[in-house]
C-alpha cells in the first residue's frame, strides 16, 4: 500500500472548520484509492518527525503551526500543497490590493510554494491570484471544492423544502463573514431576513433551504465559498459581492439544484484523481503551464484569394510549442485559388468547395472537429510560436473566445465609431475583455453550437461579431484578447498583420465589395447583436 503523509494544523476531531472538513474528504478519497494516509498535526511535530518520513510524499493541508526549523526542512522534501486560502500573503487577504496584486513585501513562503510538486487552488480566481503574486507555474486549479457523500445526501434531502419569503443571513461574530454588511443590504432593499446558525451541518442546511434567498457579503476573497454553492444547490437566490471564488468558474451559472449536486459529486472524484496524479509525479496533466507535445487542438486554415500564404502558415503552426492534433484546410472557391495544388502542404483534411461560403463556412466545417479546442485563422494571419501556449494559459483564468485582434465597440455603428483595438494592433500586456475578435480565433469546439442558435443577419459579413454575441447570449461566454506584450512576439496571434492583411485582396479593401457597403453590413451585424441583448464592454 502506497503511504502518503498528510500535514494539517488540525483535523475535524479538534476543529470543524471548512479547511478541516475538506481535508477529511480528500483523505477519505485517497484511502479509497488504496493510499495509506499518515496524519500529522503540525503543532505536535518537529524536524525529526518529518525526517522519519523523508522518503514519502507529503500533502500539506495547512502549515501555520509548523515550527520554523520544520518548515525549512519541509522545503527539501517532496510535497504538494492543498491551498485553502492565501497563506502566501502576510494578510492572507489579497482583496485589499488593486487587482489582488500584493506588494512584494507582503509575499511570504514564496520558496515553499515554488518548491512544491504542485499547488492546488480551488477556483480560477484563487489560482490566478496565487500565480500572479508568487510568479510560479506549478499551480493546478481544481475548479471546485469537495463535499462528502453524507453532505451531498443532506443537500439532496432539502432541495424540495418549502420556502418562506425571507432572506437568510449567517449569524457570525467573525467580521470577515460580512454579517453586518448583509444586514445593511437587506435593510436598504427592504428585504425581510432571518439569522441562521448551527454547528450541525444538517441543521444549518435545513435552515438555509427554507429561505428564498441568501445574503452573504464576505469581506475577504474567499478561495471558493462552499456556502454560496450550497445555497444554489438548494435553489436559493443569491445576494452577494465579488469575493466568492466559486463565481469565477464557468459552470457556476450553468447548474443549480440537483443538477449542481450531481456536478460537484462528479467533480470531487476528478479532483481527487488530480491530487493522485500529482502525488505520483504526473502533475503535467493539470498544471497551468503544462508542457505538451500533442494537444487537443484542431486547426482550420482558409484558402480564398491568398493561397500563397498557406506554406508560411503551416510552417508557423508546425513550429508551435504546443502542437495541434490536426491541421485542416477550408477552401472557398475563387479564381485566385483555382487548380491550386495543396497536396504537398501536409493537411490532414481538406474541404475543397466549389462555392464561396465566405466567412461562416469554415466555422461550419469546425463542427466536425473531434478535439476540445479549435483554432481558426484568416488567410493573412501567421502566429508566433507560443500562440497556442498563450491561449491555453489564458483559458485557465479567462475561459472564453480568444483572438489575436480584439475590438471594443465605442458606439452602435462600425463606420462612425472606430472601435478600440487589442492584440497585435495594440500590444496589450495583459488579457483584455473585448467585444469580438478576428484574424485568429481559439475556442472550445462545444461553443460552436451557440453560433448557429440564430441565423446570421447576413452571410456576407460579421462572423466575428455574431460568434461573440451568440456565445455570450446563449452560453454566458465572454471574448478576450490574450496578452500580446511588445517584447514577446512569440506570444502573438499574428506577426505580419500590417504586411499581409491590407492588400487589395482584403475584403474591407476589395473593389468587388465597396468600402461603404462593407461597413454598412457590419453596422447591420452590430445593430442585430445589440437588439438581441449583446452586453458590450462599454455597455452600448
Amino acid at each position: 500500500m502506497e503511504a502518503v503523509v498528510f500535514l494539517a494544523d488540525f483535523y475535524t476531531d479538534t476543529i470543524r472548520g471548512g479547511a478541516e472538513v475538506v481535508n477529511d474528504i480528500l483523505i477519505d478519497g485517497l484511502k479509497s484509492r488504496g493510499f495509506d494516509i499518515i496524519q500529522l498535526e503540525t503543532h505536535k511535530i518537529g524536524v525529526k518527525d518529518l525526517r522519519q518520513h523523508k522518503d514519502k510524499i507529503f500533502i500539506v493541508g495547512n502549515f501555520v503551526l509548523l515550527d520554523e526549523e520544520a518548515l525549512k526542512y519541509l522545503k527539501t522534501l517532496k510535497y504538494v500543497i492543498f491551498e485553502h486560502d492565501h497563506k502566501y500573503l502576510k494578510t492572507r487577504d489579497p482583496s485589499k490590493f488593486p487587482d489582488y496584486m500584493a506588494p512584494p513585501a507582503q509575499i511570504v513562503h514564496r520558496e515553499l510554494y515554488g518548491n512544491a510538486m504542485a499547488v492546488f487552488c480551488q477556483s480560477k480566481i484563487h489560482a490566478r491570484v496565487a500565480r500572479q503574486n508568487l510568479g510560479i507555474d506549478n499551480i493546478i486549479n481544481l475548479g471546485c471544492s469537495l463535499w462528502s457523500d453524507q453532505e451531498l445526501a443532506t443537500l439532496r434531502k432539502y432541495t424540495t423544502a418549502k420556502k418562506n419569503a425571507a432572506c437568510a443571513i449567517v449569524e457570525s461574530a467573525n467580521k470577515i463573514k460580512g454579517t453586518r454588511q448583509s444586514i445593511v443590504f437587506c435593510d436598504e432593499k427592504k428585504l425581510p431576513y432571518n439569522f441562521i446558525s448551527s454547528s450541525r451541518y444538517e441543521d444549518f442546511i435545513s435552515q438555509l433551504a427554507e429561505h428564498d434567498a441568501l445574503a452573504f457579503f464576505p469581506q475577504v476573497l474567499e478561495s471558493f465559498c462552499r456556502l454560496v454553492v450550497e445555497a444554489r444547490m438548494l435553489g436559493c437566490k443569491l445576494y452577494t459581492n465579488g469575493n466568492n471564488g466559486c463565481t469565477s468558474e464557468s459552470w457556476f451559472g450553468q447548474y443549480k439544484g440537483p443538477e449542481l449536486i450531481d456536478f460537484v459529486e462528479a467533480q470531487r472524484e476528478k479532483n481527487i484523481d488530480k491530487v493522485v496524479d500529482a502525488v505520483r509525479g504526473d502533475r503535467a496533466k493539470h498544471t497551468l503551464k503544462s508542457p505538451q507535445k500533442k494537444s487537443n487542438i484542431t486547426v482550420i486554415l482558409n484558402s480564398y484569394r491568398r493561397p500563397y500564404n498557406l506554406k508560411r502558415q503551416v510552417a508557423a503552426i508546425e513550429n508551435q510549442t504546443v502542437q495541434p492534433h490536426q491541421i485542416w484546410l477550408w477552401v472557398n472557391a475563387h479564381e485566385d485559388n483555382k487548380d491550386w495544388d495543396y497536396s504537398d502542404l501536409g493537411f490532414d483534411k481538406i474541404f475543397d468547395n466549389d462555392h464561396n461560403w465566405k466567412f461562416f463556412g469554415r466555422f461550419a466545417g469546425a463542427l466536425l472537429a473531434d478535439t476540445e479546442y479549435v483554432a481558426v485563422f484568416d488567410d493573412d494571419t501567421i502566429p508566433g510560436k507560443k500562440w497556442f501556449e498563450n491561449c491555453l494559459d489564458t483559458m485557465v483564468e479567462y475561459e472564453g473566445i480568444l483572438g489575436s485582434a480584439g475590438y471594443i465597440q465605442t458606439g452602435p455603428r462600425a463606420m462612425q465609431y472606430q472601435p478600440e483595438r487589442a492584440g497585435w494592433p495594440r500590444k496589450n500586456k495583459e488579457t483584455m475583455r473585448v467585444d469580438y475578435v478576428g484574424h485568429a480565433w481559439f475556442f472550445k469546439r462545444e461553443w460552436l453550437s451557440h453560433l448557429w442558435r440564430e441565423k446570421p443577419i447576413t452571410w456576407d459579413n460579421g462572423e466575428d461579431i455574431h460568434f461573440s454575441y451568440t456565445a455570450q447570449k446563449y452560453g454566458g461566454i465572454q471574448t478576450y484578447c490574450p496578452p500580446h506584450p511588445p517584447e514577446q512576439n512569440e506570444l502573438h496571434g499574428s506577426l505580419y498583420g500590417y504586411e499581409l492583411g491590407v492588400d487589395s485582396k482584403a475584403t474591407s479593401n476589395n473593389q468587388a465589395v465597396p468600402h461603404k457597403q462593407f461597413f454598412s453590413e457590419r453596422d447591420m451585424c452590430i445593430k442585430n447583436a445589440l437588439d438581441g441583448g449583446w452586453n458590450t464592454v462599454n455597455n452600448i
